[in-house]
């Protein structure tokens, strides 16, 4: 199931379906011991687990900030995260508040020296399936297990390690969005920023949670944490957050129509119009080199088309499909109807009958996982398809592949049409979010307007049109693969952004430090 997947409740409104002056801690030459202290609260971390864009850009970010901040990360204690650090030293008890359970607070160290607390609680977090739920859905205590997480920040932040407190608190997504509330019901004063990297899941449960979630009652109102009748996780983010951020600025725009806005587009407008909502782009690190990346059959550079069509071949060659000088387009994504699976499925019969063969790996939806099954069954020699995924496999599908099919029906971000630009495969994509942000048009990929068979069918012809071109499609290449979305832009964003939120007070306290 989709909200297994990706957890908390998934929205059911339209868009599921159709300053401030620089202070010294943005100074890297300032001595560690000076820089301001950011707690960066994640359900997910590359590092360890991850479900989608969430848990990469957790483990990016925070590393890209380190040498500007003293930065943290604070992530449930999953099995995965257990097995990698099999003695986690407890620096701190976290008691239990309402229903939600003690549990103790461990602090580990990566390899590159970022320090990460980790919740340790073997009832709530040591669990088979994502860390969301299972074959069977979302877990039914995620109320509990996604508090404890935003308590445990706002309570780091307090001070409950008595070696560090936070500055700051980035919170991503609904999973940790109670955590400014919790400091504001407890009338403590910390500065925060809320990344919303999908809108349209909210964390709602029933009105039921909130005597055992620590919720008072005047906090269950529209201005607060109520969404028709249900406790909204990231709407009581968003009210007492000082900053909200989304990933894209195109998103952070779509999301205050009531189009895009699943309901909360009324209260971001309001945020937007106090200057409280931003949107800054993801990046993507420097692995996605196709000029140093071991998982690809040959590694190639700008205008080595050469290196290019072998690793074209050797897809072609794990797949199955015949031998082709024709378009070798690639899938890679979640199977669902968010990424317009169904708008692909549509395509890809034109791709077929016009010499093109199409490679997928993915997971998701069953319809549309026996759907693709049964179309390269059809077609054996043209299509591939391999449900799950590998992310070795997906580096060598960018890097075969000439163009990437992208047609998602709103995307907040996205990350696979960097990846494929890097590797020289041009991006497909419906213009939205994040997508409509990284693809130049006819330049560096081709975007159309509407997530409809016939706009994008158009799209793929005119893809084909410029396959046929190879001066035009090699010029489109180099174009793409000079494109550069690190994480410097990123953090540079994000440091502005924490020093609006610290204001005054925190150059304040640098003077008196």
């Amino acid at each position: 199931m989709l909200d297994a997947f990706r957890g908390g409740s998934l929205v059911d409104w339209s868009c599921g379906e159709g300053g401030g002056a620089a202070v010294p801690s943005t100074n890297p030459a300032w001595p560690a011991s000076l820089r301001r202290r950011i707690l960066y609260a994640t359900p997910e971390m590359a590092d360890f687990v991850k479900t989608g864009g969430l848990g990469e850009v957790s483990a990016a970010l925070p590393r890209a900030l380190a040498s500007h901040y003293d930065i943290r990360v604070v992530i449930p204690g999953y099995r995965q995260v257990r097995a990698a650090f099999p003695e986690i030293p407890v620096v701190a008890r976290l008691e239990g508040f309402a229903g939600i359970p003690p549990c103790d607070l461990g602090l580990v160290e990566a390899a590159d020296g970022l320090r990460i607390y980790v919740l340790l609680s073997p009832d709530l977090y040591e669990r088979d399936g994502t860390p969301y739920g299972d074959a069977h859905g979302d877990f039914g205590d995620n109320d509990l297990r996604f508090a404890r997480l935003s308590l445990a920040a706002a309570e780091i932040a307090a001070g409950i390690d008595a070696d560090w407190a936070a500055d700051l608190l980035h919170l991503n997504d609904w999973q940790a969005a109670l955590a400014p509330a919790y400091l504001a019901w407890r009338g403590r004063r910390v500065p925060s920023v809320l990344t919303i990297h999908n809108l349209a899941y909210q964390g709602l449960f029933p009105r039921d949670s909130l005597g055992r979630l620590g919720v008072p009652d005047s906090a269950f109102q529209v201005d607060g944490a109520e969404f028709y009748g249900q406790l909204s996780f990231l709407k009581a983010g968003i009210f007492y957050a000082s900053q909200v951020t989304t990933v894209s600025e195109t998103y952070a725009r779509e999301i205050q129509t009531p189009e895009m806005g699943c309901g909360l587009d009324g209260l971001l407008r309001t945020r937007a119009g106090q200057g409280r909502l931003a949107g800054i782009l993801n990046g993507i690190d420097e692995t996605w080199d196709p000029g140093t990346d071991r998982h690809l059959a040959t590694r190639f550079e700008v205008d080595d088309w050469k290196g290019k069509r072998a690793n074209a071949e050797a897809v072609r060659r794990q797949f199955g499909l015949a031998v082709s000088r024709g378009p070798l387009f690639a899938i890679v994504s979640r199977l669902v109807h968010q990424k317009g699976i169904d708008l692909s499925l549509q395509a890809a019969e034109a791709i077929v009958a016009e010499g093109g063969q199409l490679v997928v790996i993915g997971q998701g939806e069953g319809r549309f996982e026996q759907a693709l099954r049964g179309f390269a069954k059809r077609h054996p020699d043209a299509v591939g398809v391999h449900v799950g995924f590998e992310e070795a496999q997906a580096r060598r599908m960018f890097a075969g592949s000439d163009f990437l099919l992208m047609p998602s029906r709103f995307e907040p971000c996205g990350l696979a049409q960097m990846y494929a630009q890097r590797f020289g495969s041009l991006p497909i994509v419906h213009r939205t979010g994040g997508l409509a942000d990284t693809v130049e048009d006819g330049v560096t990929g081709f975007t159309f307007p509407e997530a409809t068979a016939s706009a994008f069918g158009s799209a793929v012809r005119r893809a084909f049109e410029a396959f046929g071109q190879k001066k035009r499609l090699n010029a489109m290449r180099r174009r793409a693969m000079a494109a550069r979305f690190g994480w410097d832009q990123a953090a540079e964003g994000y440091a502005g952004l924490y020093s609006r939120a610290m204001g005054n007070s925190a150059a304040l306290r640098w003077r008196a430090a």
